[in-house]
């Protein structure tokens, strides 16, 4: 029995270390950094929301859009621990479009958003590959107003903000996927219609890409 108690003891003793490794895991360092210079691109579709009114009458010709954009971003990003920040810009061409009838019914009332870009900051909390990241600053468009048939078009392209929100999961040290929503608001501009009749537009967009970036 004593030589049994002691071979006993022996071998928990020998073991003790090896089941202590497996049991109490140490954490693992965060092995990606998000830190550099990035390039990609990007494709979704949109949301709009046209406040139009015609302004010598007080009459409107509100409606809603939708449809696809794709385009390209770059940027650079700084990493401190698990915060990310950094500043991106991106351009789009879209075709978001919607129409309405016109206060006089014959008369289509029509918007084309064709062109969205901003120029933003990042800021996010990283859990290795995975970012989660809010987003905010200037936010362009190109909106083409129309009443058809038979009247030319007028554009403008407008400058206001936009704010939004993403995840991006980089799959290797250079290829990161990214899902991206964002709001813009293009503010309140004056058009001329071909019958030249004031209006004044308000414009305001929901945007959900999907993008690929590449970080040098």
């Amino acid at each position: 029995m004593k030589k049994l108690l002691l071979s006993a003891a022996f071998l928990a003793v020998a073991l003790t270390p090896a089941m202590a490794a497996d049991v109490v895991e140490l954490p693992v360092a965060s092995t990606y950094n998000w830190t550099g210079f990035y390039l990609g691109a990007h494709v979704g579709g949109g949301k709009s929301k046209v406040d139009w009114e015609f302004t010598a009458f007080g009459t409107t010709a509100d409606h809603d859009g939708s449809g696809a954009m794709g385009g390209a971003q770059v940027g650079y990003n700084f990493q401190s621990g698990n915060i990310v920040y950094g500043v991106e810009a991106d351009i789009s061409a879209a075709k978001i479009d919607g129409d309405t009838d016109c206060p006089n019914p014959a008369f289509s009332c029509e918007s084309d958003v064709k062109m969205l870009g901003s120029l933003r900051g990042r800021i996010g909390y990283a859990m290795d590959r995975l970012l989660i990241y809010g987003t905010g600053g200037l936010g362009f468009g190109t909106v083409e107003i129309s009443t058809s048939p038979a009247t030319s078009d007028t554009t403008k392209t407008r400058a206001g903000w936009t704010l939004g929100a993403g995840l991006e999961y980089a799959f290797d040290d250079h290829w990161s996927l990214k899902g991206e929503y964002k709001y813009f608001d293009l503010g309140k501009a004056d058009y001329t219609t071909g019958f030249d009749e004031n209006v004044e537009l308000k414009v305001h967009i929901h945007t959900g890409v999907i993008g690929l970036n590449y970080k040098f």
